[in-house]
């Protein structure tokens, strides 16, 4: 029984097994299925993938054929856009080119067009000249047929003595008084021959003593009379004793010949600029007086053609004198009669002359003026175009000790001091001896045109002057010019600082920075707008950097001028480089008396020379 329980025992143990190992086995199958089923899941995903994949790599190829013909394209894109950048800069400087083409064309066009108004100005000149020595002439034959004294007490008695003859004719017929008469006649003669001695002594003392107020007159005008409320007496007696003397009136008289004798005898003395200022104001305000209320009387009988703005010396005065009423209420002075002391007066040929002999000395006297100035300047100005070698070498090697910097600094700047100090000087005598601003101001834009032809000839002529370092000496140099403009003030300076226009753009150019950076159209635009090809080609040439190191201009923009200059060569003006000094006189007679304030001769004081002259009392009558 035993057994048979162990036996059952061992099998129930086995059939545990077995159902265990049957359960795992159950279990493995169900994993392996689950497994496959996983596997397979996971293979129709790949499938999805490889379809998904063989798709995108048809649509890649597609795109990578798409994307080979768009770079093909875009390669081909470039290409022309290069080339049509190319065309655009290409037509871009042609059209700069032509642009300065058309520029420097209009400017000789606009000198063609002040050449042919100087031209037409000269013949208007010349025609002005050849009607008014017809007038002049036509003057002369008439003083010509006018009868000699001699000849006018012939015919004078003359007819006296035709007038009693037909008288005692009369008497005579069947009486006998006819030898009455004759006597009566004969004694009518002697009493009108002793009145006519008479007449000639009265004349000659009249004559000598004319003679004497002249010679007293002369010998006051030439000292130094002075000023009397800021007006020149030596030109206001002068005016006030022709007035008063009727030498406008008379048709010969001697006494404008000592008057202008005198005047050329005094500025004789070229080198006293205070003596030249002083007959400066004198004879400008003479012209002032003269043109202002004289008024021509026989000098042109038939009208002429005038143009405006003419400088001659016959037409400007001419111009002043054809229409006074017109110019009386014009806005230039008001009416001659308004002003005390001061009357229109019908003036003869002598009086002419003698306006157009002053006018020619105011002129000259300008002009000795001008040119003693570029006398004392002109050296200073070829120390002033180069900057001392100290100075020079002291930029360059770094020197800045605070000594050596003191004595460079005054060295650069003493030159440039004693040209300011001959200006100061120079406007100091024109104020004290009170000389028109209108004339200081033309002075004194005359003498910087003048500074500037000198500075940027001599730049354009020397290339050790076309540095950097030298180009910051002459900047340092202006400035002081512009500072000393600023304080002579606009009155007096005017224009000056455009006059040295050519030399400030010159050096702005020397001193600018990166030149090789800047195109053509910059340079003749922005840097230098008033220098022509010619003449930036020379400083671009020239042009050496001693303190930096730098290069000139770029060798497009070189070749950019010298086609410039290939195409205006052919214009002979427009090959030449330097300036030329201007030694006109820029002003008129019309203009001077626009620019003049009136001169009342009432509050003018007497000479001490002529007070106690009875025959000038008259000068003291309106003081």
């Amino acid at each position: 029984m035993r057994l048979m329980a162990d036996a059952e025992e061992s099998k129930s143990l086995e059939i545990r097994k077995l159902q265990n190992a049957l359960e795992e086995m159950q279990l493995e199958s169900d994993a392996a299925k689950a497994l496959a089923l996983k596997e397979k899941e996971a293979n129709l995903v790949l499938r999805n993938k490889l379809e998904v994949a063989t798709n995108q790599s048809s649509a890649l190829e597609e795109s990578y054929v798409k994307i080979q013909d768009l770079t093909r394209e875009n390669q081909s894109l470039k290409i022309s856009v290069e080339s049509l950048e190319k065309k655009v800069a290409d037509t871009h400087r042609e059209l700069v080119i032509s642009q300065n083409e058309t520029d420097e064309r209009l400017r000789k066009v606009k000198e063609v067009e002040s050449n042919i108004a100087q031209l037409q100005e000269t013949v208007h000149r010349l025609e002005e000249k050849l009607s008014n020595l017809e007038s002049e002439n036509q003057v002369l034959r008439q003083q010509a047929l006018v009868v000699s004294p001699t000849n006018g007490l012939t015919n004078h008695a003359t007819p006296m003595i035709l007038q009693k003859t037909p008288e005692a004719q009369q008497v005579s017929q069947g009486s006998q008084h006819s030898m009455f008469d004759s006597s009566i006649d004969s004694q009518i003669i002697k009493v009108r021959s002793n009145s006519l001695s008479d007449t000639k002594l009265q004349s000659r003392f009249s004559i000598e003593r004319q003679q004497e107020n002249q010679r007293a007159l002369v010998k006051c005008v030439i000292q130094d009379v002075g000023f009397s409320n800021d007006k020149p007496v030596a030109a206001c007696i002068i005016y006030k004793c022709l007035l008063q003397w009727h030498a406008f009136e008379a048709e010969i008289t001697p006494v404008f010949d000592h008057i202008i004798q005198t005047i050329g005898l005094i500025i004789e003395e070229k080198d006293d600029n205070d003596a030249l200022s002083y007959w400066l104001s004198n004879t400008s305000t003479l012209i002032f007086l003269l043109q202002r209320n004289l008024k021509p009387s026989g000098v042109s009988t038939t009208p002429q053609r005038r143009y405006p703005g003419s400088v001659t010396l016959i037409g400007r005065m001419t111009q002043g004198f054809k229409s006074p009423s017109n110019h009386g209420s014009s806005g230039t002075g008001g009416t001659f009669g308004a002003h005390e002391g001061i009357q229109q007066v019908e003036a003869k040929y002598p009086a002419i002359l003698f306006k157009q002999q002053v006018t020619t000395y105011l002129e000259k006297i300008y002009g000795i003026l001008r040119e003693n100035v570029k006398k004392d300047i002109g050296p200073l100005l070829s120390l002033c175009i180069q900057a001392p070698r100290m100075s020079r070498a002291s930029m360059s090697k770094g020197s800045r000790s605070p000594n050596m910097i003191g004595a460079t600094q005054q060295v650069l700047s003493s030159h440039w001091h004693s040209i300011i100090k001959i200006l100061n000087s120079l406007l100091s005598k024109l104020r004290a001896n009170h000389v028109p601003p209108l004339l200081v101001c033309k002075l004194f834009t005359q003498v910087f045109s003048f500074i500037n032809v000198q500075l940027f000839n001599s730049l354009l002529l020397r290339r050790e002057c076309c540095s950097f370092s030298n180009g910051e000496y002459i900047k340092s140099g202006l400035a002081e010019l512009e500072q000393w403009i600023c304080e002579a003030s606009e009155q007096y300076a005017g224009t000056s600082w455009d006059e040295l226009r050519y030399i400030r753009q010159a050096v702005g150019f020397l001193v600018i920075h990166q030149k090789a950076k800047k195109t053509l159209d910059e340079i003749m635009q922005d840097i230098c707008p008033v220098l022509t090809v010619q003449q930036l080609y020379r400083i671009s040439t020239m042009y050496w950097d001693d303190k930096y190191g730098t290069q000139s201009v770029s060798r497009e923009v070189f070749a950019s001028m010298k086609m410039m200059m290939t195409r205006s060569s052919q214009n002979a003006s427009a090959n030449t480089f330097l300036l030329d000094d201007d030694t006109s006189i820029p002003f008129s007679v019309d203009e001077l008396t626009k620019g003049m304030s009136d001169v009342d001769l009432s509050d003018v004081e007497t000479p001490p020379l002529l007070r106690d002259i009875s025959a000038f009392h008259f000068l003291q009558e309106n003081t």
